[in-house]
């Protein structure tokens, strides 16, 4: 049993949105079959505060980690203060997340989106943060300053940058 479960709070679609991060991640290039699943559905009884037989949680895997979703109503909302990273391991990887989970959602910046239901996403190649951690400053700096002029992480223009340096 996973100890630490990241749980986000919806207004009233937690099951669409669980259905459909399940859809992205187990259609992602690479993905491992089964990794990404609902799990667990539970319903608002009498006592509520959701109507009677309305969906309260959804609990989900996404590449096997834990979330739980609740339809808890208007009263809070998702702020980039919290974002779930991801990494990639390609450029393909990076370009089909990027595509699903900005259709309908936002291109923030520097691999920075938030989806259709305002939950923060980064989606970054795992070279990045070598790149930019590299002891060499002159290096580190030039691919430092590419992401920063990026919304979608391009592993080539990275790369331009870094070796230019």
């Amino acid at each position: 049993m996973q100890r630490i479960k990241t749980f986000l709070w919806f207004d009233d679609q937690a099951e669409e949105a669980a259905n459909f991060y399940v859809k992205v991640f187990s259609e992602r290039p690479g993905a491992t079959p089964g990794s990404s699943k609902v799990l667990e559905l539970s319903r608002y009884g009498e006592a509520g505060p959701g109507a009677t037989g309305t969906v309260m949680t959804v609990s989900f895997q996404l590449e096997g980690q834990e979330f739980i979703a609740l339809n808890g109503g208007p009263e809070f909302h998702f702020t980039e203060a919290v974002s779930l990273y991801v990494n990639c391991e390609s450029q393909e990887e990076v370009d089909d997340l990027w595509a699903k989970l900005t259709d309908g959602g936002e291109e923030i910046a520097c691999g920075w989106l938030k989806d259709r239901y305002g939950l923060a996403w980064q989606i970054a190649p795992t070279i990045l943060l070598e790149l930019v951690s590299d002891p060499d400053p002159a290096k580190s700096q030039a691919a430092m300053k590419a992401m920063l002029d990026m919304k979608k992480i391009d592993i080539a223009e990275l790369r331009r940058a870094y070796d230019a340096a």
